[in-house]
């Protein structure tokens, strides 16, 4: 992948000088992405009542269904908190990643103590490394004081050291902005609605209360409203938990840029990494929303349900900064 402007980055490895970056520029990026964040969660919310108010028109029984809501919140809320709290310790198994130690990558040890700084952070995220050829990166961890950041070999033989600063920034802007506590909250709230629209088909299926044989004229219609509701309401809140998603990836394209003032280095890593074809073997469906760039490599249906924007939209973002 190429970018519009050779001359700001150029293959060779020869940079022009970073130049400040003007304050407004990506601070003006960030509070659009915050407060794109925050509609998309009021959506969501309303979107919770809508499905909530169909269980209980399909049931026949609003009380049924506020008791079905809490049941369903308790079971997704346990499911998510187990996970909050260990899903750093699985991620980096799964994805066979060692600690880094300084003497083996002093540079990206050095660079990660001074982003921390710039960022006002006392605890410096835990870093390992993956021993994959395919350029990626991802942060993991409930709060900054239990982090964790991991970079792939491939991302530190085929970046530059602009570039390697730029991914680094962009994982810890996900610490810092809390990114991890945003998507266990969302996991919480589409686990309710799977499990509220499962429980309740099931109870129509198996002899609810009402049929809507029972029902006439505009109660009918009304009926059958609540049920394509309660049918796609699972792939609905999953495509809104993707754009929640997708916003926060800009939000710490931004984020990193007010770190590294420089937003040629990040757009180059996006322009390298959206140009490798090689597949990261140890990604998977359920990490791939972690990682800087989507690891899995595929058609037109992964990139419609991927968590991350398109590559070529970050650059175009990044380089009007």
């Amino acid at each position: 992948m190429a970018l519009d402007n050779p001359r700001r980055i150029d293959p060779s490895g020869e940079y022009t000088p970073p130049q400040p970056v003007e304050k407004w520029i990506f601070e003006d990026q960030i509070s659009a992405n915050r407060a794109g964040t925050v509609w998309l969660m009021f959506f969501f919310s309303l979107f919770i009542v809508a499905v909530v108010w169909a269980a209980g028109y399909a049931l026949g029984t609003p009380e049924y269904s506020i008791i079905l809501a809490i049941v369903a919140a308790v079971v997704a809320f346990f499911l998510s908190y187990a996970s909050y709290y260990n899903s750093d310790k699985l991620v980096l198994s799964m994805s066979r990643a060692r600690p880094v130690t300084k003497e083996e990558y002093p540079f990206l040890v050095h660079t990660l103590e001074g982003l921390c700084l710039a960022a006002g952070l006392y605890t410096i995220p835990k870093l390992y490394i993956i021993d994959d050829s395919a350029p990626n990166a991802f942060a993991t961890g409930r709060d900054p004081e239990h982090s964790a950041i991991a970079v792939t070999t491939g991302l530190v033989e085929k970046l530059d050291r602009y570039q390697l600063e730029g991914v680094l920034a962009h994982e810890l802007s996900h610490v810092v902005n809390r990114d991890i506590l945003l998507s266990t909250v969302t996991a919480v709230l589409v686990g309710m609605i799977v499990l509220l629209s499962d429980w309740v088909t099931r109870s129509l299926f198996y002899g609810g209360r009402r049929r809507s044989s029972d029902r006439g004229g505009g109660n009918g219609i009304l009926m059958l409203i609540a049920l394509l509701a309660l049918i796609l309401s699972p792939i609905i809140a999953q495509l809104m938990q993707l754009a929640v998603s997708r916003k926060r990836e800009y939000l710490a394209d931004a984020h990193a840029i007010k770190l590294t003032r420089y937003p040629d280095g990040l757009a180059g890593a996006l322009a390298v990494i959206g140009g490798d074809r090689e597949p990261l073997e140890v990604a998977n469906k359920a990490t791939a929303h972690l990682y800087f760039a989507n690891p899995l490599k595929g058609g037109s249906l992964n990139s419609l349900f991927s968590t991350h924007p398109p590559i070529e939209e970050r650059i175009k973002r990044l380089l009007r900064m």
